[in-house]
């Protein structure tokens, strides 16, 4: 058989493949963030109508095209979050393919499965489960075992030892960040231009608050048990007790009101007028640690620290390119695993490149 027909052949495979993949990985983007089995039901079934999808109805890429994006039996509107993670890892896995030998393409679609994942989660949800992060350093390691290249060795023990060193490193450099980012930028004091009204009210095992026009999940405010949310009130009312003048010192759990705390379970509604508004502030969540551990864990403690770099850059215009355009408000995030995302994917196909141009910049 032709050489250029069997290339062709197995280009055509990797990409069908990558987006039968990408349909799996919409399963595990959708269920895993709503503790969902992702195999149970065993069929996807539409969001808004909850049934099942038949089989000709669920061709990754060619049934969101012919159904224009649309559930067959509802009508609802299919996400085009959908198409496009079939259509990203249908082309990850073909640029892999034509890049790699086939042992490090198969160790890197795996890589890129959880990235995808990940990606996309962090999106939606600003957190990157367990099972992704710590599913990814496992898988890292016992890739860097099978495939020792990886880690640019002939021995296994040897991939195995880098392995679970660079993805420590990748897990101690964004703790060190984390840590110093609270003791540097831990709080934020917001100064209203006018009294603001404000409402704090239960819903099931969170609350919603809501300062002006900008609603939050209460849960978004408090990432460690000593985290503390300071309101500054004009006046305000816990459930039908009124007070006049009062800081409302906040925990996740209770508020304390003119020396009485108060068990926020035991109240339903807080509302009030407030002048200023302290925050608890994460340099980033903990989920990002374990995103670039699995980094290190597949790439190498190179890719760790260019994957920082990297992502750090892009997040930063990312974020300047929002504040100029007056995106940014008080309680907005911006999730930082894409980011870390971008700098994994961009030292898998460029990492050489860069150490090239590098050590050609040290040592011109």
């Amino acid at each position: 058989m032709d050489h250029s027909v069997d290339e062709f052949i197995f280009r055509a495979f990797a990409f069908i493949f990558g987006a039968a993949v990408g349909s799996f990985l919409n399963v595990c983007i959708y269920r895993l963030p709503v503790d969902l089995s992702i195999n149970r039901p065993r069929r996807s079934f539409c969001p808004a109508c909850k049934r099942p999808i038949p089989w000709h109805q669920n061709l990754p890429l060619i049934s969101w095209i012919l159904l224009r994006g649309r559930c067959a039996n509802c009508g609802s509107k299919i996400a085009f979050r959908y198409f496009a993670v079939e259509l990203l890892t249908a082309l990850l896995f073909l640029a892999i393919w034509q890049t790699f030998s086939w042992q490090v393409a198969i160790a890197y679609w795996i890589f890129v499965s959880f990235l995808v994942v990940g990606t996309f989660i962090d999106f939606e949800h600003f957190i990157i489960p367990d099972r992704v992060t710590i599913g990814g350093i496992i898988a890292g390691i016992i890739a860097g075992v099978t495939v020792p290249t990886l880690m640019d060795t002939d021995s296994r023990l040897a991939a195995s030892v880098r392995s679970v060193l660079a993805a420590a490193l990748g897990y101690a450099i964004l703790f060190i960040v984390l840590e110093a980012g609270k003791i540097a930028f831990g709080k934020k004091r917001i100064l209203f231009d006018a009294p603001t009204p404000f409402t704090w009210t239960k819903r099931e095992d969170d609350a919603d608050f809501v300062v002006g026009s900008e609603k939050s999940l209460w849960s978004d405010h408090f990432a460690r048990e000593k985290d503390r949310l300071l309101l500054q009130c004009d006046e305000a009312k816990i459930d039908n007790h009124p007070y006049a003048g009062v800081t409302l010192e906040f925990h996740y759990d209770r508020v304390d009101v003119e020396g009485r705390m108060l068990a926020l379970d035991d109240v339903t509604q807080i509302s009030g007028v407030a002048r200023s508004l302290l925050i608890p502030r994460e340099a980033m969540g903990r989920g990002d640690l374990k995103f670039l551990a699995a980094i290190g864990a597949f790439l190498g403690w190179r890719a760790v620290l260019f994957s920082l770099f990297a992502g750090s850059l892009l997040g930063s215009i990312i974020g300047l390119i929002t504040l100029v355009m007056g995106k940014r408000v008080w309680s907005a995030k911006l999730p930082f695993g894409p980011y870390l995302a971008f700098g994994a994917v961009s030292w898998m196909f460029f990492g050489d490149t860069f150490l090239h141009w590098y050590g050609g910049w040290l040592n011109p």
